[in-house]
């Protein structure tokens, strides 16, 4: 699955470690989101999407699988 995670959080300003803390996940979990190589649960996901004021499907977009 493809993400603008990288990107959004690069608009915030704020490292992985940042938006690892405000999510209550580690920050090894954004590197692997950001990377593509872990796909967030439902919940996180959801929880990423209302942190950044989107909706889930402008920051996951399928991927090739």
């Amino acid at each position: 699955m493809n993400n603008h995670v990288r990107e959004l959080r690069g608009e915030q300003g704020w490292s992985q470690a940042d938006l690892a803390e405000r999510l209550d996940v580690s920050r090894q979990t954004i590197n692997a989101i950001e990377t593509g190589k872990y796909d967030p649960s439902l919940p996180l996901a959801f929880k990423i999407a209302h942190l950044f004021g989107r909706s889930i499907e402008s920051i996951f977009l399928p991927g090739e699988e």
